[in-house]
């Protein structure tokens, strides 16, 4: 069995990411996250007086504010409706019928509220414990652009396939399939949702859609919701094979900016979901600056 790349098994987490799961759960049921003061050191340490300094704040402060960052999603939409009406003018009698596939979360999902407390509580890393106290409770919102495009699709007889890798236990699907319905996305039948709690890899949803359909359209925040082969563990490998496939980009793969997470997090630490060490945060930094001026030339 191929485990999600940063998921831990229940068996393997920590007395401290118990006890935290405890307490977030504890405020959930009270219907607040506000008062949990669990904060590690570390990262107090690393965020700075009130926060002022987590690395997390340029990122969510771009995709909570910013209209560039809206316009990039509504881009993204305008440009894959364009594709699919390229598509259905094309078919002929007889063909199979079209279908569009796209991730969830960070794609047609936002998830502003869970970084938003992260950063508040001077968390400065992906935390799954928190993530999976925060999922079930419906408070994503939809990437702008997103409803439109997929109810557009319906409308042409395009069919929609959400595809996700999440991990919540047995409920895992049940969340995915009422986060959908919750923000109104056409989904017409429970087999057009395909969620993958023990793999990240993806393929096997494509090759199965592609028995029936003919796959018009991917779309994702991550190019290995494209292909499987950019699942990889160095950063200039990675940008070759995003080269290899440049034709690709905006005719069949659509790609929604995503500045907080993804795959492009395991390039450069070997794992999509990393501890918030002090080691870990060098990496970042020597990441972030890869070509910086030396101030003398």
């Amino acid at each position: 069995m191929i485990r999600k790349i940063g998921m831990r098994d229940e068996s393997t987490k920590s007395v401290t990411d118990r006890e935290r799961r405890r307490v977030v759960a504890a405020l959930l049921a009270g219907g607040t996250f506000a008062g949990l003061n669990s904060t590690p050191s570390s990262a107090q340490d690393a965020s700075g007086v009130d926060g002022l300094k987590n690395p997390l704040l340029w990122a969510m402060a771009y995709k909570q504010t910013a209209a560039e960052f809206y316009a990039l999603c509504h881009q993204a939409y305008n440009l894959a409706r364009m594709r699919i009406d390229i598509a259905v003018a094309e078919r002929k009698s007889g063909d199979r019928p079209l279908a569009v596939i796209t991730d969830m979360d960070n794609t047609i999902l936002h998830a502003m509220s869970y970084w938003g407390y992260l950063i508040n509580e001077g968390r400065d890393f992906f935390d799954d414990a928190i993530w999976d106290e925060w999922l079930p409770n419906n408070l994503i919102t939809s990437v702008p652009g997103s409803n439109d495009f997929f109810n557009y699709c319906n409308g042409k007889g395009v069919d929609v396939f959400y595809v996700t890798n999440r991990n919540q236990g047995e409920r895992t699907f049940e969340y995915a399939l009422a986060h959908l319905r919750h923000l109104d996305f056409p989904i017409d039948a429970e087999d057009k949702l395909f969620v993958f709690r023990d793999s990240s890899d993806k393929s096997p949803a494509r090759q199965k859609i592609e028995e029936t359909h003919e796959v018009a359209l991917m779309l994702g925040d991550n190019l290995n919701d494209y292909r499987r082969d950019y699942y990889v563990n160095d950063i200039d490998e990675r940008r070759a094979l995003m080269e290899r496939d440049r034709d690709d980009w905006g005719t069949k793969f659509i790609l929604i900016p995503n500045p907080t997470d993804g795959h492009w997090v395991r390039a450069i630490f070997g794992d999509s979901e990393p501890p918030p060490t002090d080691e870990n945060r060098r990496i970042l930094k020597d990441a972030a600056t890869r070509v910086a001026w030396d101030g003398k030339s």
